[in-house]
């Protein structure tokens, strides 16, 4: 189907701004939300076509924002990620995977809004438990989908929930392990790890934007 119309949040990360790109390639209208002094020029870079609109951090705003795109699917990648946190990072923390999910969650049942894909993370399963946080930033995540269980249930917002484990592919700039390991094979330099006993599961970009896709479908 085309020209049906994509609101995404967390654009400008490596697998947004890759999303991105699939959408447009696929034939939707896209439009991204971003905050205030987000890097637009390199958004605009990676995918030409696309809609910026800046949230203002308001609820309000944000209700105003999608009642302005009225999408037919809302994909939400947003997040603050910490591996590790510190006091000062809780407000980071609270403010992007609550204050602003819950923000956007309560401007689509404001807006007449149904259709929400949801990224969540593996590290809410440690131990391949139901739930089993390895860190507050997986916490936080799974805080947001109990509050999306009211959501659900009050309202009738549709949603669905992609736990993604660790991600790779061409044009990362994160520090992660297949990146690394590329950057020092090119470079000839040694790269300090551990053992290499323990268990990974990583997963290829193009994979990743087909499980959106498809989620997408049968949303």
């Amino acid at each position: 189907m085309k020209n049906r119309r994509a609101l995404v949040t967390g654009a400008t990360g490596f697998i947004g701004s890759n999303l991105v790109k699939r959408l447009i390639q696929d034939g939707w209208l896209v439009y991204v939300i971003v905050r205030p002094g987000s890097a637009l020029a390199d958004l605009e870079g990676k995918a030409s076509g696309i809609v910026c609109h800046v949230h203002d951090g308001s609820s309000r705003g944000m209700v105003e924002l999608v009642g302005q795109v009225n999408p037919d699917v809302v994909f939400h990648l947003a997040s603050c990620f910490l591996a590790q946190h510190r006091p000062e990072d809780i407000e980071n923390l609270i403010g992007s995977n609550l204050l602003f999910s819950t923000q956007l969650a309560e401007a689509m049942v404001a807006n007449g809004v149904t259709r929400l894909l949801n990224t969540g993370t593996s590290w809410q399963h440690h131990l391949n438990a139901d739930y089993l946080p390895v860190n507050l930033y997986a916490a936080t995540k799974q805080a947001f989908e109990d509050i999306l269980s009211y959501y659900v249930d009050a309202h009738g917002l549709r949603v669905m929930t992609l736990a993604l484990f660790d991600t790779y592919g061409p044009g990362d700039p994160r520090q992660k392990f297949v990146s690394l390991l590329w950057k020092t094979a090119l470079s000839g330099q040694e790269l300090a790890m551990s053992p290499g006993e323990q268990l990974i599961d990583i997963v290829y970009i193009d994979d990743v934007l087909d499980a959106f896709v498809v989620a997408a479908d049968l949303l």
